[in-house]
């Protein structure tokens, strides 16, 4: 078995006390981590090292973006796509060996699109929209069992926010997202791991604005944070959570860890 986390941080060496809470409870033997906020050179190696993930792939970017890949099995970086095709640090992709043997796993951070969902008012926009029809582009040439994970800023489903209606209209869930989201998942016949455990209409949030004084009695949730697989590598996924209780940690990320584990 091989367990596999994805997590927003919100700025890694902030949050490594929660970090480590994680690992502590959970020990997955990937973590995957986005908006870790820092460049290599300031990267808490030691600090995951102690926890017995010495194997790293780390892309940083510093005070914004970046992703990085610590591990307990053996890794090897294999690339760092520039999908938003000006150096942000937005991408990392490695493939396990050991007990995960032959899989990839791409670690990515997709533009949040800022606030008008219309790219010739926002670049921002633009910017997010081209992104992902460029991991389309790669998509379609995928030719291993590969697992994607991360922070894809976008809701697909009525049932991923707390209100269809009145977020249709807000950037991370408007129909052009959706769709441009859509040929994604069909370039390659992703298979959604969370809405394959937890199906359709059931309530599935990783998200909740820091605006928010209660999160959890207003609940204003939505499923940014994804984990999607090669239709062969999907069915070997035996189980699939979502880490909620995380969001009421000392000093959290606005985003929740995903879990998904794999009998290879």
């Amino acid at each position: 078995m091989v367990k596999i986390a994805s997590w927003n941080i919100n700025s890694v060496r902030l949050r490594m006390p929660i970090v480590e809470r994680f690992i502590t409870e959970e020990a997955p033997d990937v973590l995957c981590l986005q908006e870790i906020k820092t460049v290599e050179e300031t990267f808490p190696f030691e600090a995951f090292a102690k926890l017995g993930y010495v194997h790293t792939a780390v892309h940083g970017q510093k005070g914004y973006h970046g992703v990085a890949t610590v591990s307990r099995i053996p890794l090897k970086e294999h690339s760092r796509h520039d999908w938003q095709d000006n150096g942000e640090a937005r991408h990392v992709g490695v493939e396990l060996g050991g007990a995960g043997q032959g899989m990839v796993v791409e670690n990515v951070y997709v533009p949040a699109g800022g606030d008008i969902p219309d790219r010739e008012l926002n670049v921002k926009f633009g910017q997010k929209l081209n992104f992902l029809e460029r991991m389309t582009r790669w998509a379609e040439k995928v030719d291993c069992p590969t697992l994607i994970v991360g922070d894809f800023n976008i809701a697909p489903l009525e049932s991923d926010v707390w209100n269809h209606k009145q977020l249709l209209k807000v950037v991370s869930h408007t129909p052009i997202e959706v769709d441009t989201l859509n040929r994604f998942r069909d370039a390659h016949g992703w298979s959604d791991i969370g809405r394959e455990h937890i199906r359709d209409p059931q309530r599935y949030f990783s998200w909740w604005s820091y605006r928010s004084k209660d999160w959890k009695v207003n609940d204003r949730g939505r499923r940014l944070d994804h984990m999607w697989a090669s239709p062969q590598l999907a069915r070997q996924a035996v189980a699939h959570s979502v880490h909620e209780h995380a969001r009421d940690w000392d000093k959290p990320s606005d985003h929740v860890p995903l879990v998904t584990e794999f009998d290879l």
